[in-house]
């Protein structure tokens, strides 16, 4: 399973932000902000970016994906 797939079957997504966007979506809200928040294909954004709900585990594999490719780049120097 992917990262995209493990944020949007996360327990964690009953959080405040998600609650909201799924709200305004639910009363018809397309975009809040100027397209600051939306969903997207089961996915909540934030200015064109992944919100990864509070779950400490996505949280360290986000981190670990992205700081483990940028090591193996550039060999840990």
């Amino acid at each position: 399973m992917d990262i995209l797939d493990r944020i949007r079957k996360s327990k964690a997504r009953n959080d405040k932000v998600t609650k909201v966007v799924k709200e305004m979506k639910q009363a018809g809200v397309k975009v809040l902000r100027d397209k600051e928040w939306k969903e997207s294909i089961e996915l909540i954004l934030k200015e064109e970016k992944v919100y990864v709900p509070n779950d400490e585990r996505l949280w360290a594999k986000v981190i670990s994906l992205h700081h483990d490719t940028s090591v193996r780049e550039h060999g840990g120097q």
